[in-house]
């Protein structure tokens, strides 16, 4: 389907950002010129507190008009990415972004050469009050902040340093083309991104392993083309850390939120300590599946009885409402009302961007894109990203621009628990057999998927940069290698590791946003422990749980998530996601035999 075909009802409705193009275009141009304004600060905010309040207005201004036009320019690209309108306005937007922060990068070092006393008595004054927390982490950061000159070189270099990404999403996103595959009954089936992994999730073998082979056969293809493009993206993250003096690529990502790298070496140690019961999963589906061989085509495959029911985009809503209720009434109120009024872009056409998420701007409600299939995976997809949504409308409504955006870490906390609210809802809702050995199975792979082999991209994230950081380059050998060999580690012996699954990390574009993808885990982590405290404790869990929602980034993440109850420094919270599969696996096993 084009996107010109789609429902006008199923599409997002962009026009709550900018009524128009043409607005777009003018605002494109007032920002552009607030650019040259940055000048006029230059050298004085560090002599004077008025001005310096009045750069801290100013700023806030410029980049939340920025911060628009570039989510506008990018979301309307994001509906047909080969639309070369909106290829031209994202790149304008982009350019726009590194311009502002080239203009701005004589801050930090201006702030930091004040005298600290100075500048805390400064912020002291009350009109200050939304700015204490911007200021302390610049403070924070004092030990890998450069001098002026050379930050106004480095802030330009961000637009070059981005083209590995760049160059990755226009191949992943535009020019790839998958073959057709046939199934059993003889009909021909394009496979793109969208369908990939509902092929995988089907019942014919045959079709799953013709998908499975086209479509790394694609990526292989182009193998040592993606590599290069890899490893460019892992290069120039070793250069920002190494000019800033950070000790790895890890630590200067890790230290934007302020998240001891101790928490990443934990998860990796907890997950490797409990390899066993992702080995013990994947032996009871080869079982279930009553297969000679389990192959990494199969690991999608359902290994329950259950109706083989689509579920239209109004039966995903009424799930997702009825599984959110311990939030209570205010908050399903909220999520009906991105419900009603065009929030979501719902279904894939022609050139739309693969996967979903959600996005939006300061001041303007959030946004959702899916590629919505129809499956229970989908369903619980929708609830996943209406929970990101909500997290940013709490956050945005509650906190100061400069304090609304929260950090990456706890980004995907909101959204898993609202997925585990629902499961749990699905699973209390029966008592059939059949029925309930498909709710834990899906259960069963959201661990599988988010813990488990988020954990295992993080330990391919680690190995690959820190080999560039010490001087290899990764070539596509080397990179199918280092993943063939993380897939032998944490499937275990029951399964048959096709060869192609070592081509999978070509498939990834998260690794294009690097340490990013350890934060999955961690997030279903504490999602089951607050999500079981909400369904135990009801409105006072709710109530704990708003103080996080609505702290936006007015503090470290890791603080936010103490608020709520959960401490992510310690081993408990991914000990206690993993008992719960323990427990999970036990009721499957007594299902399966």
């Amino acid at each position: 389907m084009k996107r010109e075909e789609q429902n006008i009802n199923d599409t997002w409705r962009m026009e709550d950002m900018f009524p128009s193009d043409e607005v777009w275009e003018q605002d494109l141009d007032k920002a552009t010129e607030m650019v040259g304004q940055y000048s006029e600060f230059e050298g004085e905010i560090s002599k004077n507190k008025e001005k310096l309040l009045t750069y801290f207005i100013f700023n806030d201004k410029v980049n939340l008009l920025a911060e628009r036009l570039y989510v506008y320019s990018n979301q309307k690209y994001h509906q047909d990415m080969a639309n070369a309108k909106y290829q031209t306005y994202s790149g304008k937007a982009h350019k726009l972004v590194v311009d502002i922060g080239s203009a701005a990068s004589f801050v930090e070092p201006e702030l930091l050469s004040m005298e600290e006393e100075t500048l805390r008595s400064w912020i002291a004054d009350e009109r200050f009050a939304d700015y204490h927390r911007y200021v302390e982490e610049i403070l924070r950061g004092k030990a890998y902040t450069l001098d002026e000159k050379t930050e106004k070189i480095l802030a330009k270099s961000k637009r070059m340093a981005n083209a590995p990404d760049n160059i990755y999403a226009m191949y992943n996103g535009a020019d790839i083309d998958f073959p057709t595959v046939t199934d059993s009954q003889g009909e021909k089936i394009k496979i793109t991104h969208g369908n990939f992994v509902p092929l995988l999730s089907g019942t014919d073998r045959e079709l799953r392993k013709k998908a499975f082979h086209a479509l790394y056969d694609t990526y292989g293809k182009m193998k040592n083309t993606i590599a290069a493009t890899f490893n460019a993206n892992v290069e120039q993250a070793c250069f920002y850390a190494d000019v800033r003096g950070f000790s790895s690529t890890r630590a200067m990502y890790l230290h934007g939120s302020n998240v001891p790298e101790s928490v990443y070496d934990n998860l990796i140690e907890v997950v490797h300590e409990n390899i066993h019961l992702m080995h013990r999963y994947v032996g009871i589906r080869k079982r279930a599946l009553g297969v000679e061989q389990l192959h990494m085509y199969d690991i999608y495959a359902p290994i329950a009885k259950a109706p083989e029911k689509k579920y239209t985009f109004d039966e995903a809503k009424s799930m997702v409402k009825a599984g959110l209720a311990p939030m209570g009434k205010a908050y399903l109120e909220k999520l009906q009302e991105g419900f009603d009024n065009r929030w979501i872009d719902i279904y894939e056409n022609e050139g739309k961007r693969s996967g979903a998420y959600s996005w939006g701007a300061y001041g303007t409600h959030p946004y959702v894109l899916l590629n919505y299939q129809g499956t229970l995976d989908h369903v619980f997809t929708l609830a996943h990203e209406m929970g990101h949504a909500l997290h940013s409308y709490y956050s945005d409504a509650n906190q100061p621009y400069i304090n609304a955006g929260y950090k990456i870490f706890v980004a995907e906390v909101a959204s898993t628990c609202n997925e585990s609210l629902l499961i749990h809802n699905l699973l209390n809702k029966t008592e059939d057999k059949d029925t309930r050995a498909f709710l834990i199975n899906h259960f069963l792979e959201q661990f599988k998927g988010t813990l488990y082999r988020q954990t295992m991209f993080a330990e391919f994230e680690k190995i690959t940069h820190d080999m560039v950081w010490e001087g290899e380059t990764l070539t596509a050998d080397k990179l199918c290698e280092i993943y063939y060999d993380l897939n032998k580690f944490y499937f275990g012996e029951d399964i048959v590791l096709d060869e192609e699954i070592a081509l999978e990390w070509a498939r990834i574009p998260h690794f294009y946003n690097p340490f990013y993808v350890y934060q999955y885990a961690t997030g279903i982590s504490a999602a089951i422990a607050l999500s079981g405290k909400i369904m135990k404790e009801g409105e006072a869990g709710v109530k704990d749980y708003m103080k996080f929602l609505t702290g936006g980034g007015s503090k470290d993440p890791i603080d936010l998530l103490k608020l709520a109850g959960v401490d992510m420094t310690e081993k408990e919270p991914v000990s206690q996601a993993l008992k719960l599969f323990e427990e999970l696996l036990d009721e499957m096993e007594s299902i399966v035999g």
